[in-house]
């Protein structure tokens, strides 16, 4: 399983210097070449290297490795393009915007990401500690010891590794950051011999497990009603510096849903391992279209990072070795959980719900948390005994 580490670099001002040029040249290169290859239809990397490799060399004065590094990060942007064009994520076939986005190159700005691999950049991280030092090729020639500072898991996690994977030089909000991708190896996964632990996803509490443990969403929702506010006064402004006020703004929200969506996912991850229990989630598919809300809760949804916590769960699942079963969460909210009984009246409002049949009173979001872990059940039967699926569906 691939991790990525994040440290901070620490340039004196002049090897700051050298590292931002070598980005604005990287990307002006990167964007020179993304032109060259829409103009000439090439777009595969094989035939790009072989018609441009020199060329963008002697033009922008790069060196071997490095220009290969452009030329397939500029490959992979066309790659990702073309599926998300299949996907239909910018309209159908003869959409305006489609339209746009098929006939325009991509261009990529001066300060994004740059990769590298063990042959433009390389690591001295002593033995212990959270400080270490990297050496990194730069257009104003090879740059050493630079000095870098992490989190000291991470850079035990880098230690410990004989090759470190790429290595994607960032600048952002005026810090520098090395993003460096480790295969980690997976934990033996465990056996759910005691079930699966429900987790039931929502606006109101962001997460609900079978338990009866809820993650409220009242802070959350306070926090992006208010970045809502400030983005409505920015968006009137209609100013280059309430443009850049509002990328900054949108960084920092996605790195506080970010942080939530991390502690949500391990403390759920902790107790299913602590207790010997597999993680049972609803399919996050499509989530945004099955939802129906009132008007005031549509930006929350569509704000909120449904997918990222999915992941977080899934690779700190993978990380400890708890089996994580992905259900259809059709009707878990208006299934009674004790008798089996279907109706859309059992839900009686947000937080309750009262089943007509056997009068049983609980939180709705508890109750389909136990809905989803014993759907998890069922899931791993399919999954463990495909003979037997069928019966397993149908009890």
């Amino acid at each position: 399983m691939k991790q990525v580490v994040q440290v901070r670099l620490l340039p004196t001002p002049e090897q700051a210097s050298a590292l931002l040029a070598t980005l604005h040249t990287c990307n002006a290169a990167a964007s020179w070449l993304s032109g060259q290859m829409r103009t000439h239809r090439v777009f595969r990397k094989f035939d790009v290297h072989k018609r441009f490799y020199t060329e963008l060399r002697e033009q922008f004065g790069l060196g071997a490795q490095p220009a290969i590094r452009v030329i397939g990060k500029t490959v992979d942007a066309y790659t990702t393009l073309r599926a998300n064009l299949t996907a239909g994520n910018y309209g159908p076939p003869g959409s305006d915007r489609r339209r746009k986005v098929e006939n325009t190159p991509i261009v990529f700005r001066l300060h994004a990401a740059q990769p590298f691999d063990a042959r433009c950049l390389s690591w001295q991280l002593g033995d212990v500690g959270r400080e270490g030092t990297v050496s990194v090729w730069t257009t104003a020639g090879r740059l050493r010891n630079v000095r870098i500072v992490g989190n000291p898991g991470h850079l035990a996690l880098l230690r410990s590794r004989t090759a470190i994977g790429e290595t994607d030089l960032l600048h952002r909000d005026g810090v520098w950051l090395l993003h460096a991708v480790v295969e980690n190896p997976e934990a033996a996964q465990q056996d759910p011999a005691n079930g699966f632990l429900g987790v039931d996803l929502g606006i109101v509490n962001i997460a609900t497990t079978s338990d009866g443990d809820r993650f409220s969403g009242a802070r959350l929702n306070r926090y992006c009603k208010r970045q809502q506010r400030i983005r409505k006064r920015l968006q009137a402004k209609k100013t280059s510096s309430a443009r850049r006020l509002l990328k900054k703004r949108h960084r920092k929200e996605a790195r506080f849903a970010a942080d939530v969506n991390h502690r949500i996912s391990k403390t759920i991850v902790a107790e299913a391992e602590r207790t010997g229990r597999g993680i049972a989630v609803e399919e996050l598919t499509g989530i945004r279209d099955r939802v129906r809300l009132r008007k005031p809760q549509r930006a929350t949804l569509h704000s909120w990072a449904f997918a990222q916590l999915g992941q977080f769960l899934t690779y700190k699942a993978q990380q400890a070795g708890v089996v994580l079963a992905q259900v259809d969460p059709a009707y878990t909210s208006q299934t009674c959980h004790a008798c089996g009984h279907v109706d859309k009246r059992n839900r009686r409002s947000q937080a309750v719900f009262h089943c007509g049949r056997c009068d049983f009173v609980g939180h709705a979001d508890h109750n389909a948390a136990h809905n989803i872990a014993a759907r998890g059940v069922v899931r791993w039967g399919e999954v463990m005994r495909p003979d037997a699926a069928p019966i397993l569906a149908a009890s």
